[in-house]
């Protein structure tokens, strides 16, 4: 198949391609998805190297199953969210058993302007106010309002009903910002 055409292809269709031996929808599919699979883990982990091998992991376990998909019972995106989410879910869970001082150090972003400080200093707030959240909280915030699924995608991903996804979601929402509330000078928000 073209690279064209597969650029118009479906998540699904490229996964069945591939799973007949092409590997030029296997490219594709890594450009489309491997993103959103870093993203997701990044937003959850709060660390790049972490969050680029766990999505080269979902990555590997999607190629795992092409073979296997059933066509139409699924997104492939939806697969991936619930797949990404689960795995960093795993690893949060293993990392609370890490003492303090193993932690790792967070990175240095080394901004050069102002406007580029404030913008990290506003995303590091909110990984720390999202790391504080309980996992289930943070996995619906992330995918609702950071990658932008709906409520019933966020639902099959999580394997839960529509409302605790409303649940979920409202209480990390609030408990979000009850957490940033006394920082809004500090991050450059001022008053509103």
């Amino acid at each position: 198949m073209a690279f064209d055409a597969q650029n118009d292809a479906s998540d699904e269709a490229l996964l069945v391609l591939y799973a007949n031996g092409d590997r030029g929808a296997a490219r594709s599919l890594v450009v489309r998805l491997g993103p959103l699979a870093y993203r997701v883990a990044m937003r959850m982990l709060g660390d790049a190297a972490e969050a680029e091998d766990l999505a080269q992991e979902a990555m590997l376990r999607l190629w795992k199953v092409a073979p296997e998909w059933r066509q139409g019972e699924a997104q492939v995106s939806t697969w991936l969210y619930r797949v990404v989410t689960n795995l960093a879910t795993d690893r949060l869970r293993r990392r609370r058993g890490v003492a303090l001082d193993e932690a790792p150090e967070p990175e240095d972003g080394r901004p050069g302007v102002l406007e580029t400080m404030i913008d990290a200093d506003r995303a590091a707030a909110l990984q720390g106010a999202l790391d504080r959240l309980p996992a289930r909280q943070r996995q619906a915030v992330v995918l609702r309002h950071l990658e932008g699924l709906s409520n019933p995608e966020i639902a099959v991903a999580m394997d839960i009903g529509v409302e605790a996804v409303e649940s979920l979601t409202a209480r990390g929402k609030r408990a979000l910002a009850a957490d940033l509330a006394g920082q809004k000078e500090e991050l450059g928000f001022g008053h509103d």
